[in-house]
């Protein structure tokens, strides 16, 4: 089983959609405003996105932009009514991972969804994927998925990198820098408060006082570190 969010202001095609893929086994809903997709994405942390382009507030070629901006790497089926062949490598390129246009069968839909959630690994949980990482916190790499003391906690992409690698390094301390260049993708000014903010936000979501951290800790002058 998969989770499938299906980003769509058509009501008829997205109940449509939502129904059958349910009748596949997967879990699926429906957002129908492009403002309020990214953070649905967010807070949902769906396995695939079928994601129309022409939507309200925010169509979804800047909506797959932000995605692949904030290294989100979940799977993204484009839906539209547009044909032009431009409009289909516009997608790709900004990295989307299929491109159906309406009219469509329901059937090449389907399959489309089936090839990419098999292609991706999506919707799959290894044995060995899910593990404790600290206290009560289990983090989840092939879904991207993290729990505290069972409940799933909804991370921003940057905050699960940044997650990652702090338990990659667990014990060890990692500069603000480092952290920048492996979170972020590339270098910072050293007196950026971003690591500082997700840390924070980490902090605020992980730990039972994060006012008094007891795992997610602070080296005064040189950065990071996972206590476990």
């Amino acid at each position: 089983m998969a989770r499938i969010l299906i980003v769509e202001d058509q009501a008829d095609l997205a109940a449509g959609l939502r129904d059958n893929l349910a009748l596949e086994g997967h879990q699926a809903w429906v957002c129908d405003d492009g403002k309020a997709a990214l953070a649905e994405i967010q807070s949902g942390q769906p396995d695939l996105v079928i994601l129309d382009v022409m939507l309200p507030n925010r169509d979804g070629f800047s909506i797959l932009q932000a995605l692949r901006r904030e290294s989100c790497p979940v799977p993204v089926l484009m839906l539209t009514a547009r044909g032009e062949e431009t409009d289909k490598v516009r997608g790709l390129r900004q990295g989307a991972d299929d491109y159906v246009t309406k009219p469509f069968g329901l059937m090449e839909l389907l399959a489309r969804v089936e090839a990419l959630l098999r292609r991706t690994g999506a919707g799959e949980e290894p044995a060995t994927g899910r593990h404790t990482v600290f206290a009560d916190v289990e983090l989840e790499r092939a879904s991207r998925r993290v729990w505290k003391a069972g409940v799933a906690v909804a991370l921003t992409p940057k905050e699960f990198n940044l997650l990652v690698q702090l338990v990659d390094h667990a014990g060890q301390v990692i500069s603000r820098r480092r952290l920048l260049k492996e979170v972020w993708g590339h270098r910072y000014d050293i007196a950026s408060r971003t690591v500082d903010t997700h840390m924070a936000e980490l902090r605020r979501k992980l730990e039972c006082d994060p006012a008094r951290p007891k795992y997610l800790l602070t080296a005064r002058g040189a950065g990071y570190w996972l206590k476990v």
